[in-house]
């Protein structure tokens, strides 16, 4: 059942269950910053709506700096007003931040630890029909190998709005993931937000599988966890905000509870969640596990429903993922 200690959404099961982007907590977060802190600013290369920099730029014109259709500049800009005691975001497409610009990135920001919070939108195959170019499936693998970045992939958009202010309000720099379809809420103001501790959405008097998921996919596990209890099948389900630096002792803990792990993610799982517990559980607590997320594929143009279903990332894949760790 639903752990009733985070105060999460009383209603995330219904079929009319409140839906919003996580690229709108973003908003709501840097106008709250902003508000807060006047040395907070937004740079944008070129899509201030599409990533929700525009009522910044309305109440803050003087800290909203349009820097066009170049991310290696938008990212350097950044890096030096870091440096000089500014609070940077600096805002595009995944697959173009820290895409295209992934090399200015790691040399100006995170070579000298610079303050830039890094947000990445439109990220996995729920961007859908703009597709392949605009789908960053990859950029969680691209940035974790970098020394002393912090990475949170929100799982909803009031979590992606705590994310971001917490980003803002603690030096480093940060990798924020967020996506553009709309998805339910699952977390609400009560539910706390912990940088770097796992969170038991989902509990079980004596679970057989440990599901760890990030981002969108949290939802999914829990619909598939509900179902699943239907069938007698316990689970629990981990919402893991916080990619890096990541919760190691609870991953090796919930392991050893359950025995058996299914890792969930809008991503490759080479390099991304999955790659990043099976490299934590193959030192610590060897394991058997599933992985759901796309295989060594890229996806294609579509609805966001469509894409899921196509390429595994829907409850019913999670089901038959849980099932096949049982039956061995």
């Amino acid at each position: 059942m639903l752990n009733q200690n985070l105060k999460l959404n009383p209603e995330i099961f219904d079929e009319n269950v409140e839906k919003a982007p996580t690229r709108d907590g973003f908003g709501k977060g840097i106008l709250e910053l902003g508000k807060e802190d006047k040395n907070v600013v937004c740079l944008s290369a070129d899509l201030s709506e599409s990533t929700r920099n525009e009522e910044f730029a309305k109440k803050f014109p003087d800290r909203y700096f349009e820097c066009g259709v170049a991310e290696q500049n938008m990212a350097a800009i950044a890096a030096g007003l870091a440096v000089s005691g500014k609070i940077p975001f600096i805002s595009s497409y995944s697959v173009f931040s820290p895409g295209k610009n992934w090399e200015t990135i790691r040399t100006t920001i995170i070579y000298n630890n610079a303050n830039v919070k890094i947000a990445g939108h439109h990220a996995g195959i729920v961007t859908g029909q703009d597709g392949v170019t605009h789908q960053a499936t990859e950029d969680i693998a691209s940035v974790r190998a970098w020394p002393n970045v912090n990475i949170i992939c929100p799982c909803d958009s009031i979590e992606a709005k705590k994310a971001t202010i917490y980003s803002g309000q603690n030096q480093g720099p940060f990798y924020l993931r967020f996506s553009r379809e709309k998805t339910p809420i699952i977390t609400t103001n009560e539910t706390k937000f912990d940088f770097n501790k796992i969170q038991i959405f989902w509990e079980s008097q004596n679970p057989k599988v440990a599901i760890f998921a990030t981002g969108h996919m949290v939802y999914q596990a829990l619909v598939a966890a509900d179902e699943l209890k239907k069938e007698n099948i316990e689970v629990l389900v981990a919402n893991i905000t916080t990619l890096k630096p990541i919760d190691e002792q609870t991953i090796v803990k919930l392991a050893k509870k359950c025995g058996k792990v299914v890792t969930c993610e809008d991503h490759q799982t080479e390099g991304g969640l999955g790659g990043i517990i099976a490299e934590i559980l193959a030192r610590e607590f060897p394991s058997p596990m599933e992985f759901i997320g796309l295989k060594n594929t890229f996806a294609e143009s579509g609805t966001a429903n469509e894409l899921m279903n196509k390429y595994g990332l829907d409850k019913n894949s999670i089901k038959t993922a849980v099932k096949k760790l049982i039956q061995k």
